[in-house]
């Protein structure tokens, strides 16, 4: 069982169809584990046990009759609790959504069953993803397997977690400001979030809607590929979804970059950075230069202003979306109220928590008679002015490289009690959301405290592939051992 949870989704699932490993057997290695970590770990908010041996048996069938083909079949899988499972609680780690069961599956959970993906549960996140720690949530903070006295990052600490505890072989994860890429980078796994409009966003609870991406995160860039080219597809229940003719992501999946020109910003190197996380983001570009890239670095400009750009939108539209809480069609409700207003008031006032009542006060402020203008539509063009920026970078580069978050994880605790430096933390994530790129976070080193660095490389819209086989080639530079809780805790 313990040399199941070693294999990446894909290897998994070519022992299954060469009958060298059940589905059944699959699932009982993840169970096992997820037994054996989960009181430290915390990553799920809901599992499934059942349902997923059910599922096992439905889909083993499916293999040996040769419905079902695909690099995913049989794979044990976990999901982001923003993302809707009918039949399971979708509580988006809020009290306020703690008793909602929804009706319908979300499009691209629909798209992951088809390939044949077993569902063990739902993993813990920010609440309502707001958040970059994970410890935001109404149930209990998750902990970073490398270091449980460390944070595992957010708002996808859950699935992040889960994947490098060896809980399951792949998670899907939401991205509005990072929240794939940060703590992927922080638990030493490989995230992707793809281009904006890429992957449905049905069934998907809302933050920031302008903002918002699904996206895998898997052990390493063949499983990340393999998982969005299930995934992506165009649905007409999304008005932002698009009809992309190329879905084929793992054809980039190529040891080769010469020639390839990547760039790396200047503005992205100066001071914050933790020197450890410098030396491991110049040495992979080092690494991919000495493979054949031309590598140099630029000035990008505007970096100072993605984050209050970032945060005026995505508060502004989480204010909007999160309006319809309010404990009257579904979730919580107070016990004790006098009339519809102190009804609204108290269901929201007990129901949500103190990061996401920040972060919608600062969200109606914003949209407010007298601060429109000075905030929010300043904030518009200059998101228009970063897309511009990201336009003209990409006239000369074909990927830029770069790190994930100034700083490694932090301990348990220390983020919260400053919430502006935690907002600052996301200064090289959230341009991409605010330019609908696509972007992608890989392991490239440890710091001096043994806790993983990441590497993210972002690609002009629609241009996954460049961005998958520049990770690729990286990849194989170096031996990634996939974290394991058991070794990591000893």
């Amino acid at each position: 069982m313990k040399e199941i949870r070693t294999f990446t989704a894909r290897k998994l699932a070519e022992k299954i169809k060469q009958k060298e490993i059940s589905v059944a057997e699959a699932v009982q290695a993840a169970l096992e584990q997820i037994g054996s970590v989960e009181g430290e770990i915390n990553s799920f908010v809901t599992l499934d046990e059942e349902g997923a041996m059910k599922q096992a048996a439905r889909i083993q069938k499916e293999i040996d009759s040769g419905e079902l083909r695909g690099p995913l079949a049989g794979v044990p899988a976990a999901v982001k609790d923003n993302l809707c499972v009918e039949g399971l609680p979708a509580t988006c780690s809020s009290r306020i959504l703690e008793n909602f069961v929804p009706p319908y599956t979300a499009e691209a959970v629909l798209n992951l069953k088809k390939a044949g993906a077993v569902i063990l549960g739902k993993t813990n996140m920010d609440e309502f993803a707001m958040g970059s720690t994970t410890e935001t949530s109404a149930f209990g903070i998750t902990r970073n397997p490398w270091n449980t006295d460390y944070v595992p990052g957010g708002s996808s600490g859950g699935s992040c977690a889960a994947v490098a505890a060896g809980e399951c072989f792949y998670a899907l994860g939401s991205d509005t400001g990072g929240s794939i890429r940060q703590p992927a980078s922080f638990c030493g796994v490989t995230g992707l979030k793809p281009t904006y409009g890429t992957v449905s966003r049905y069934g998907l609870i809302a933050y920031g809607s302008s903002l918002d991406q699904i996206g895998p995160v898997a052990k390493d860039v063949a499983d990340c590929a393999a998982i969005l080219e299930a995934i992506a597809s165009y649905d007409k229940k999304d008005s932002t979804s698009l009809n992309r003719k190329d879905r084929d992501f793992t054809a980039a999946l190529k040891d080769d970059v010469k020639g390839m020109k990547i760039g790396i910003p200047r503005d992205y190197l100066g001071e914050g950075l933790e020197p450890d996380i410098k030396a491991a983001v110049l040495a992979a570009a080092k690494a991919l230069e000495e493979k054949g890239a031309f590598v140099e670095e630029f000035d990008l400009s505007l970096v100072e202003y993605v984050v209050p750009a970032y945060y005026v939108i995505a508060c502004a539209e989480a204010s909007s979306n999160l309006a319809r809480f309010d404990g009257v069609k579904y979730g919580y409700r107070s016990r004790e109220f006098e009339g519809l207003h102190q009804m609204y008031k108290k269901s929201r006032s007990e129901g949500f928590g103190p990061e996401v009542k920040r972060r919608i006060m600062l969200g109606s402020f914003v949209l407010s008679s007298g601060y429109y203008d000075a905030y929010y539509l300043k904030a518009l063009r200059t998101k228009a002015l970063i897309k511009q920026a990201f336009d003209r970078a990409f006239e000369t580069y074909d990927v830029i490289l770069g790190p994930v978050a100034p700083a490694t994880a932090p301990e348990i605790g220390k983020s919260l009690s400053d919430p502006l430096k935690m907002y600052l933390g996301d200064i090289y994530t959230v341009s991409v959301n605010l330019a609908g790129l696509p972007a992608m976070t890989l392991p490239c080193g440890l710091d001096e405290k043994g806790l993983p660095i990441g590497l993210q490389l972002i690609g002009d819209c629609f241009q996954e592939k460049k961005i998958l086989t520049a990770a690729y080639a990286y990849e194989q530079t170096r031996e990634w051992k996939n974290c394991n809780i058991q070794e990591v805790s000893a």
